[in-house]
């Protein structure tokens, strides 16, 4: 296998797992696979940082051994214990029988849980500001609590002016290339954005409080290094400057988006008639059943956008289904600064519009127009009424 170095004596051992198509259990779809991004370092003290997913296992200890006997690990750094990143420690641990681990106080709790070691590993707790001297490099650490499992920290060495964060600025990307400049940026930046949009967005305000905590310590940084995809060494800054944009949980895009899913179609063509209202009155919109769409790909026009039409027809007095999990998504997002508008129809009893609208209010997202509901088939009027908010709410709120 090839070596490959992404900074003095710092090399990428980690995995490429080119044919995973879901993550996050089947609440993460994904178009290009992924990559558990592992980092050895070779110095005084033989440092290893992050592991990957288990049953590549095999392979990073293969990778590891072509640049050094894994029994001379002197150190392991853990920055999250979730197990695509952990999952292979306790095969690490049995080859490197003398390491010790670093993590934060809430690592070695998760990872005594999930592995049950015996003999216990050898464990020093870390926090914000501590320091471990390896030999011609520093590895000093950053608390990075909630971004996005309490036990997460940055690794950050000096000397190399190299911050491996973990789960912060990646992407599931599965690439021939290692590094930024590898690789289509077109592809690279709609990948982060849909990872910051389906996994972070809860977490944005710490993760504001965390650049301007990184800034104030004035670290500075050539090249990051996350768990997930591309290492960023072309142009950090790139990434940097998206995530205090996203950080701010605001719309960055003056576009519309509309999802529902229909039974036997009305709720679909008030949908259209929403979506050509928006059009008329010069708005951008998207529109998606989905029931049909990939979920993640909805998520992240949501994240981006300002104006949100969601509807449903009623089932046994409900949302439909897989309207229903979407909806839960949006308010487990926690986004802000939006505004929308629930609509639907329905047969005889009709609770389902009115359910949208509590969990969209629910969700923190503002109401800009009564909630529309149609029994059996859509008017002609009605029809013009779904057409007419649509249009009223883009010129508002999308010029």
């Amino acid at each position: 296998m090839e070596k490959i170095k992404v900074a003095p004596n710092v090399y990428w051992v980690g995995a490429v797992d080119w044919n995973l198509k879901t993550f996050h259990g089947n609440t993460y779809n994904l178009q290009h696979g992924t990559t558990y991004n592992s980092y050895l370092i070779i110095d005084e003290k033989i440092t290893l940082i992050d592991g990957v997913q288990t049953n590549f296992s095999a392979q990073w200890i293969e990778r590891i051994s072509e640049i050094i006997d894994p029994a001379k690990i002197d150190y392991v750094i853990v920055n999250h214990v979730e197990p695509d990143h952990s999952g292979s420690i306790p095969e690490i641990m049995k080859l490197a029988k003398n390491a010790k681990i670093f993590g934060t106080a809430k690592c070695k709790d998760g990872l005594l849980k999930y592995y049950y070691p015996n003999p216990v590993w050898d464990f020093q707790i870390v926090k914000s500001g501590d320091k471990l001297e390896i030999g011609s490099k520093t590895l000093q650490f950053i608390d990075a609590a909630m971004i996005h499992w309490p036990d997460s920290m940055f690794t950050y060495i000096p000397q190399d002016r190299l911050l491996i964060p973990n789960d912060a600025f990646g992407q599931h990307l599965a690439s021939s290339g290692r590094f930024d400049d590898e690789v289509d940026q077109c592809t690279l930046m709609d990948e982060a954005e849909k990872y910051y949009a389906n996994i972070l967005v809860p977490f944005s305000m710490l993760i504001a409080r965390k650049i301007d905590e990184l800034i104030k310590l004035g670290l500075k940084i050539n090249t990051i290094a996350p768990a997930h995809g591309i290492i960023w060494r072309k142009n950090p800054k790139a990434i940097v400057e998206k995530y205090v944009l996203w950080s701010k949980n605001f719309p960055y895009k003056k576009s519309a988006v509309i999802v529902y899913e229909t039974m036997w179609g009305s709720s679909e063509k008030m949908a259209k008639a929403i979506l050509e209202g928006i059009i008329a009155a010069g708005g951008d919109a998207k529109l998606y059943d989905i029931a049909k769409v990939d979920r993640t790909e909805v998520i992240k026009e949501i994240f981006a956008s300002k104006l949100f039409f969601f509807g449903s027809s009623t089932h046994d007095n409900n949302i439909l289904p897989a309207m229903a999990g979407f909806l839960d998504f949006i308010k487990g997002m926690k986004i802000k600064n939006r505004i929308g508008m629930a609509f639907g129809s329905f047969g005889w009893s009709g609770e389902s519009v009115k359910q949208v609208e509590e969990i969209m209010i629910e969700g923190g997202i503002e109401i800009a127009h009564p909630l529309l509901q149609i029994k059996y088939a859509p008017s002609t009027d009605e029809i013009k009424k779904c057409f007419d908010a649509g249009f009223e709410l883009a010129k508002k709120y999308l010029q």
